[in-house]
């Protein structure tokens, strides 16, 4: 699992924005270069948290704490964006033959600004990043169809897949979510036999490994600065474009923190649900 340094490589990055329209097409090429990109690194963007613990974070919650508040959340609210970045063992990332790499980000039409439950900051930032919540409406994808058609392209129940993440318990929440078509399971055992199943065993999520890395703290963009990863395109906040900054920062964190063991002992744990 040896990777090139993510910053060499001279192709330009776009990102594919996905929509209602051309939401069949882009999952025909998901298709087309699963099996030679098998390293999947994900994001999401939701309306942010309605509902908070009154327990601070520096007090010991117990696990089965953290997911109850994820369930309420999750149950409660709906997604906004999903950003996939695909990658091979040497860290190419598809370019469709041509002198350009892709990323994906999909679109999503079921938050409704103006009707649903969300928290107000998070939405505002939002969009000062560029989402726009009318066009999402109108032109977004159903994530009914989207969950049909990730059923089918290799993404999900593949041994062969790992997933890259970052403090990830409610990425999967969601994600596992509309794959369902359920509110999640009431309890933690139930939530993470569903996330084995669609995800495999291979799930790293970053903000977990920095816990076994001197000198790594804070979020993602203060991480990627502290690793000397640079954002390759678009803007934080942004599906798509965290999805493929968590990439590099997981690449980078392997070849300096993880050089004689890997990064594999580490999988399988959510940050922010089963650790803090």
């Amino acid at each position: 699992m040896g990777f090139e340094d993510p910053q060499t490589n001279s192709k330009p990055v776009v990102i594919r924005e996905v929509w209602s329209s051309n939401l069949e097409s882009e999952f025909e090429l998901i298709r087309e270069v699963i099996d030679d990109y098998p390293f999947i690194s994900m994001d999401t963007e939701f309306p942010g948290l309605i509902f908070k613990s009154a327990v601070p974070y520096s007090r010991e919650r117990r696990q089965s704490d953290h997911y109850k508040m994820l369930k309420s959340n999750v149950d409660a609210l709906n997604l906004i964006q999903v950003g996939l970045t695909f990658s091979d063992a040497s860290g190419n990332l598809p370019d469709l033959g041509t002198g350009t790499q892709f990323i994906w980000e999909f679109n999503f039409r079921d938050f409704d600004v103006t009707r649903d439950d969300h928290a107000p900051d998070a939405i505002e930032l939002l969009r000062r990043q560029g989402i726009d919540f009318e066009k999402n409406r109108e032109e977004g994808i159903d994530s009914f169809r989207f969950a049909e058609l990730m059923m089918s392209s290799g993404l999900v129940c593949n041994d062969l897949v790992s997933w890259v993440t970052f403090h990830s318990a409610y990425d999967f929440g969601y994600l596992v979510k509309i794959l369902t078509r359920r509110a999640l399971p009431d309890g933690l055992d139930g939530f993470l036999s569903l996330l084995q199943v669609f995800f495999g065993e291979r799930v790293y999520d970053v903000k977990h490994m920095m816990r076994f890395c001197d000198s790594l703290y804070g979020g993602l963009d203060r991480v990627a600065r502290t690793l000397d990863v640079s954002r390759a395109v678009g803007k934080c906040h942004q599906a798509g474009s965290d999805s493929l900054l968590t990439w590099h920062a997981f690449q980078r964190m392997r070849d300096v923190y993880f050089v004689k063991d890997g990064p594999e002992k580490h999988a399988g744990v959510l940050y922010g649900l089963e650790v803090y």
